[in-house]
C-alpha cells in the first residue's frame, strides 16, 4: 500500500502543478500581448475616443450646429410689405437727336474710311461703318455722314458739293479719294484728304454714281443760293444810296 500511495501522490502533485502552471499562463500571455500592443491599442483607442468627445470633427459639428440654431433664433421673420420706389426708371423713354431726323436717306453702304495726315505722309483709318447720303427735307441738300460701329460716332460729315472730285485709289477698282474743303466730323470746318474702300467693286460703282447724284442735285443749290446772297447785298447798298 505504501508503494502505492507513494506512486500515485506525486501524480496528484504533477496535477496540481500543471493547473497551477495554466492558471499562472494566463496573466503571463496578457502580459506579452501588452508588451506587443495588445492591451494598449484598446486602452489608446478608449483614450481617443474620450478625447474625440471634445475636439476634432465632432466639436466642429456639434459647433455647427448649435451656430445654427442660434442663427434661426436670432433670424427676423420677413416682412411681405417691404416696396422700394426706384431712383431711375430705366422704362421712360430718353430721345437722343443726331440732326437726321429732318434729312432723308438716299444712299447706304458699309465700307471703312482713311484720311491722310501730312505731316506723317500716311493715311490712317477712321472707322468702319455706313456711308450714308442724306437729302434734308426743307432746304434740299444733300451731305455725306459716316459713324463708326458700335460707337456711332462720326468720323466724316460734310456737304457733297460739285468741287469734289473722286479719283481711283492707286488704281484700286473698289476705293476712291477725294478732297473735302469743309469736313466738320471733328467739330470745326477742316480740309481733309479722305479715301473710302468698298467690299467689292459692284459697291464702289454704287457710290460713285449716288456721289455725283448727289453732286449734280447740290450745283444747283448751292448756285442759287450764292445768287441770291450777292443779290441781296447789292439791294441793300441800293436802298442806302436812295435814302
Amino acid at each position: 500500500m505504501s508503494s502505492t500511495d507513494n506512486t500515485e501522490k506525486p501524480v496528484e502533485e504533477v496535477k496540481v502543478e500543471e493547473s497551477k502552471a495554466t492558471e499562472a499562463e494566463k496573466p503571463t500571455s496578457s502580459s506579452v500581448f501588452s508588451m506587443f500592443g495588445g492591451g494598449a491599442k484598446k486602452e489608446k483607442k478608449d483614450e481617443d475616443e474620450d478625447r474625440g468627445d471634445n475636439s476634432g470633427s465632432a466639436k466642429a459639428q456639434r459647433d455647427a450646429a448649435a451656430a445654427a440654431k442660434d442663427g434661426e433664433e436670432d433670424e427676423a421673420p420677413e416682412s411681405e410689405d417691404v416696396h422700394f420706389e426706384p431712383v431711375i426708371r430705366l422704362t421712360e423713354k430718353v430721345d437722343v437727336k443726331t440732326n437726321e431726323e429732318s434729312e432723308e436717306q438716299l444712299f447706304k453702304m458699309r465700307a471703312k474710311l482713311f484720311k491722310f495726315v501730312k505731316e506723317s505722309n500716311e493715311w490712317k483709318e477712321r472707322g468702319t461703318g455706313d456711308v450714308r447720303l442724306l437729302k434734308h427735307k426743307e432746304s434740299g441738300k444733300t451731305r455725306l455722314v459716316m459713324r463708326r460701329d458700335k460707337t456711332l460716332k462720326v468720323c466724316a460729315n460734310h456737304y457733297v458739293v460739285p468741287e469734289m472730285k473722286l479719283a481711283p485709289n492707286v488704281g484700286s477698282d473698289r476705293s476712291w479719294v477725294w478732297n473735302a474743303t469743309a469736313d466738320v466730323s471733328e467739330g470745326e470746318p477742316e480740309a481733309v484728304t479722305l479715301a473710302i474702300r468698298f467690299g467689292n467693286s459692284e459697291n464702289a460703282n454704287a457710290f460713285k454714281d449716288a456721289f455725283i447724284q448727289a453732286q449734280q442735285a447740290n450745283e444747283a443749290l448751292f448756285s442759287k443760293n450764292e445768287g441770291k446772297s450777292e443779290q441781296e447785298p447789292a439791294e441793300e447798298k441800293k436802298e442806302e444810296t436812295t435814302s
